[in-house]
C-alpha cells in the first residue's frame, strides 16, 4: 500500500484471500462487487450486492441476495486453462485506485507448458450510470503464437455462501450479447442482467446458451506484437427500479454499444471528481492515515444510496456476507454525521428508509405490548425484527445460543431520534423535519412513554431488563445510556413538537391529531421524563454504567496480553456478563454523544474509570474511533492517535482477522468523526460552528470541506492553529 489513493497488494496469499476481495470492493450506491478474481478459484467469497434485494432464509429471516457474477471470465491457452494456482506465477499485482473507482489486477504468469503471457484485468462500477458495470481483459503473450479463447458469462447459480436465492426466468444469447433473467425464489425480487462485449474485428464469437450460464466465447489468435483485449460492459436492473427489467437492461447494452471503454470510464471519473471534491479529507502526515481517511471515505460512498430513499448501509456496507445485509444504529449513530456534513442528500436518503419504515416499527411496538414506534434492532426491507433469535455457539456448533439483542437492545430509537436533530440542525432542513423527522420522534417518545417501569419504592421511572451499546452485559436494569436516550428523546419531542406548532400550525395540527397529542400529555410526557432514573456522578465523577455494575468481579485486562479471542469467548457469554469487561463503553459512548452536557472532569474520570475495562482488542469495533474522539476532548494526543490507528488498521490490516466478512461500516464512520471531530476539532452548537484542533504531535495539516446550513465551508487545522473561509 503505497500511494494514498491507491490500495495495492503484491504476490498472492490464499491465507488473505477473502480479506483482499473485501478491501478491494467497487461500487457505486446502487451495486457492490467484492474482488474477487475474473476466473474461478477455490474458496473465494465471490459476491455483488444490490440494495435492497433481500430474501428470505431460515432462521435469520433476510438476507441481501448475492446476484449472478457478472465479473466471470474463464481463459485458454490452446489447451490449458488460466489458474494462479496451476502453472507458474511469476508476479501478481492489484491495484485498487479509490479517486477513479477503478480495480485492476495485472498477473505475469506461465503455462505448465512454458507459454508466458502478461494479463491485464479491471473494472469499474459506473458512478454515472448506475446500473452500468464495466470489464476489460488484455493479453499480452510473451513468448508464443497461437489461440486464445476467453469465455465471459453470467453465473445463474450464484450463492450466499451455500444457499442459492435465484430462479431462472429467461436468457438470451445472441452476436455479441447475452441476457440473464432471474428472480429472487421468496420475495419475488426480478433481477435482469444484460453484456455486450467489444471485442478484435478478427476474433471470432460462439454463442453459448447454457442453462443458466449465457455465455459468449471470444476466440482470437495472438502473439508478442498482438494484444488479446476484451471489453464486457454490463449493465444490471431490478424490478425495484423497472416495471420490464429485461426490457430496459436489452435497451441499455444497446445504448452503450456505442460508447468505448474509455469513454465510460471518463463519465464515472468526472462523477469521482466532483464526490471527492467534497469529500476529500487531506492529510499532511508521515504514517498511514491519509490511506486511511481515503480508504474509509471511499467504502462510505460506494455503499451511498444516491438516489433511493428506500433503502439504508447495512453494518458491513455492501462489500461482505457479514450480519446479512441488516441495518443496524451503526448506520444513525458512526456513519450519518458524515453524510450529514458532507453529502445531506445521501443522508436524507438513509433518514428517510426510517421514516418509510415506521409501519415495521410501529408492528414491533405494539407485538411487544408497548405504544408508538420501536424500531428494531436489525432491520432490512420490511422494517420489521429480522436480528437472529438463536445461533450457532462459537466454540460448538452442535449447540445454540440464544440472541437477545432483538428483543431487548432497545436504544436504537432514540439512536434514530438523536441523528434525525443531528441532521436538521447541520442542513436546516424544515420541511424534511416537519415531514419526515417528527413523525418519528413523535411516535418513538410514545414508545418510551409506555416503556417506562414504575418504581413505588424510589419514586422513579425505571427501565429494566435491557441490553445497553455494552452486548457484554444483557439482561441489566437502568443501563445509563439507555436511560438517558429515552430520557432525552423525550424531551426532544416535546421540543420539537412546540417547534412544529410554530413552524406549520396547520400541519401540527393534522400531525397530532392523527397521533393523539395534546397539551395535556405533552405536560405528562414532561414530567415522566423528569423522573426517569439516571445514575448521577459519584464524588470521583465515574458514572454507573448499569445497575449493579460496581459490584461486578473486577479482571485485569493486562493479563490476557497476547490473546487472539474476545474476552467473552474466553469467560463464555453468561461469565462474561458478571465481570467488569466491556465490548464497549456504555458512559463513554453518552459523552461521545453529548459532549456539552457533561463537564470535562466527569468526561476524563469515566474515560479513565471505563477504558481500561474495555476490550479494544477484541471488543467490538466501534469502540476504538468513539475511544479516540473522547481522548482528543481530554487531551489525551498519544491515547487519542492510538485509538484511531487501531480503527483504521482493522480494516486495512484485518487485526481482527474478520474482514473477509466485510467492512466495519461503523468503524469506517467513526473514523471520520475521529478526524473532523477529534483531530480537527469542530463544533455545532447554538450559534454556528467553530474548530478547536486538537492535532497530533506529528501531524502537521489537516483540511476538509463540509456543509452548513446549506453553504460550503472549508476547513484547515495546523499545529499553529486553524483556519476557515
Amino acid at each position: 500500500m503505497n500511494s494514498s489513493w491507491e490500495i495495492v497488494v503484491n504476490g498472492f496469499d490464499r491465507e488473505k484471500m477473502n480479506h483482499t476481495e473485501t478491501i478491494l470492493t467497487i461500487g457505486n450506491g446502487y451495486l457492490c462487487t467484492r474482488g474477487s478474481f475474473a476466473e474461478k478459484m477455490e474458496g473465494q467469497n465471490v459476491a455483488t450486492f444490490m440494495h435492497g434485494v433481500y430474501d428470505d432464509i431460515p432462521v435469520s429471516f433476510t438476507e441481501l441476495a448475492n446476484i449472478p457474477n457478472w465479473t466471470a471470465l474463464q481463459i485458454e491457452f490452446g489447451d490449458e486453462s488460466f489458474r494462479i494456482t496451476e502453472g507458474k506465477l511469476h508476479n501478481m499485482e492489484q491495484r485498487l485506485d479509490m479517486h477513479a473507482g477503478v480495480l485492476s489486477r495485472t498477473v505475469d504468469f506461465e503455462t505448465s507448458s512454458g507459454k508466458r503471457a502478461i494479463i491485464r484485468f479491471s473494472r469499474f462500477a459506473s458512478m454515472a450510470q448506475r446500473y452500468l458495470c464495466a470489464q476489460k481483459l488484455e493479453i499480452q503473450p510473451i513468448n508464443f503464437s497461437g489461440t486464445v479463447k476467453v469465455v465471459a458469462s453470467f453465473d445463474g447459480q450464484a450463492d450466499n455462501l451455500g444457499l442459492i436465492h435465484w430462479n431462472v426466468c429467461g436468457q438470451v444469447v445472441e452476436a455479441n450479447r447475452a441476457i440473464l433473467h432471474v428472480k429472487t425464489r421468496k420475495t419475488n425480487v426480478d433481477v435482469a442482467m444484460g453484456m455486450i462485449l467489444g471485442t478484435d474485428p478478427e476474433a471470432t464469437i460462439e454463442q453459448w446458451n447454457l442453462e443458466g450460464h449465457p455465455s459468449l466465447c471470444v476466440v482470437q489468435d495472438v502473439s508478442p506484437e498482438r494484444v488479446f483485449v476484451l471489453t464486457k460492459k454490463v449493465n444490471i436492473v431490478t424490478s425495484r427500479d423497472s416495471t420490464d427489467p429485461v426490457l430496459s437492461v436489452n435497451q441499455m447494452i444497446g445504448d452503450c454499444s456505442g460508447q468505448s471503454w474509455e469513454e465510460l470510464l471518463t463519465s464515472s471519473v468526472a462523477v469521482w471528481e466532483r464526490l471527492w471534491h467534497d469529500c476529500d479529507i487531506e492529510i499532511d502526515s508521515e504514517d498511514d492515515a491519509q490511506l486511511i481517511a481515503r480508504f474509509s471515505i471511499y467504502h462510505l460512498l460506494i455503499a451511498a444510496p444516491y438516489s433511493d430513499e428506500q433503502v439504508s448501509i447495512g453494518a458491513k456496507t455492501l462489500s461482505g456476507y457479514g450480519y446479512r445485509g441488516h441495518v443496524f444504529w451503526d448506520t444513525e449513530i458512526f456513519m450519518l454525521p458524515f453524510f450529514s456534513f458532507v453529502l445531506p442528500d445521501v443522508a436524507s436518503n438513509l433518514l428517510s428508509y426510517r421514516y418509510h419504515r415506521l409501519a415495521g416499527a410501529r408492528k414491533k411496538a405494539q407485538l411487544n405490548g408497548f405504544d408508538g414506534a420501536q424500531f428494531p434492532w436489525e432491520s432490512a426491507g420490511t422494517g420489521e425484527e429480522v436480528t437472529p433469535t438463536w445461533v450457532p455457539h462459537f466454540a460448538d456448533p452442535t449447540k445454540l445460543v440464544r440472541i437477545w439483542t432483538g428483543d431487548i437492545q432497545i436504544h436504537i430509537t432514540a439512536d434514530i431520534a438523536y441523528a434525525l436533530h443531528m441532521y436538521w440542525k447541520v442542513t436546516g432542513d424544515d420541511a424534511f423535519m416537519a415531514k419526515r423527522g417528527l413523525p418519528i420522534i413523535l411516535e418513538g417518545a410514545q414508545f418510551w412513554v409506555s416503556r417506562l417501569e414504575w418504581n413505588a419504592t424510589e419514586s422513579r421511572y425505571e427501565i429494566r431488563d435491557v441490553i445497553g451499546p455494552d452486548e457484554n452485559h444483557d439482561h441489566v436494569d437502568n443501563n445509563t445510556f439507555t436511560n438517558f436516550m429515552a430520557q432525552w428523546h423525550i424531551r426532544l419531542a416535546i421540543s420539537m413538537a412546540q417547534w412544529m406548532a410554530v413552524y406549520d400550525h396547520e400541519g401540527w395540527k393534522r400531525l397530532s391529531a392523527r397521533l393523539n397529542i395534546n397539551e395535556q400529555l405533552l405536560t405528562s410526557w414532561s414530567e415522566k421524563a423528569d423522573m426517569i432514573y439516571i445514575p448521577q456522578a459519584l464524588p470521583n465523577g465515574v458514572i454507573e454504567q448499569c445497575s449493579g455494575f460496581f459490584e461486578m468481579e473486577q479482571v485485569d485486562l493486562s493479563h490476557y496480553a497476547g490473546r487472539t479471542r474476545s474476552i467473552q469467548e474466553i469467560f463464555g457469554i453468561e461469565e462474561a456478563a458478571k465481570i467488569q469487561v466491556l465490548k464497549q463503553a456504555d458512559i463513554v459512548m453518552l459523552m461521545y454523544l453529548f459532549r456539552e452536557l457533561f463537564p470535562k472532569d466527569v468526561i476524563q474520570a469515566n474515560y479513565d474509570y471505563y477504558s481500561p475495562k474495555t476490550d479494544h482488542e477484541f471488543g467490538s469495533s466501534l469502540g476504538p474511533a468513539m475511544h479516540s474522539l473522547v481522548a482528543s476532548w481530554i487531551g489525551r494526543k498519544e491515547e487519542a492517535y492510538e485509538h484511531f490507528m487501531r480503527a483504521g488498521q482493522a480494516d486495512l490490516f484485518d487485526i481482527r482477522g474478520n474482514v473477509g466478512d466485510g467492512i466495519h461500516a461503523a468503524s469506517i464512520g467513526g473514523i471520520w468523526q475521529t478526524i473532523v471531530f477529534g483531530f480537527a476539532g469542530l463544533i455545532i452548537d447554538e450559534i454556528g460552528w467553530n474548530v478547536h484542533p486538537k492535532l497530533p504531535g506529528h501531524w502537521k495539516r489537516i483540511s476538509f470541506h463540509f456543509y452548513y446550513q446549506g453553504q460550503r465551508q472549508h476547513v484547515e487545522v495546523t499545529q499553529e492553529g486553524g483556519t476557515d473561509d
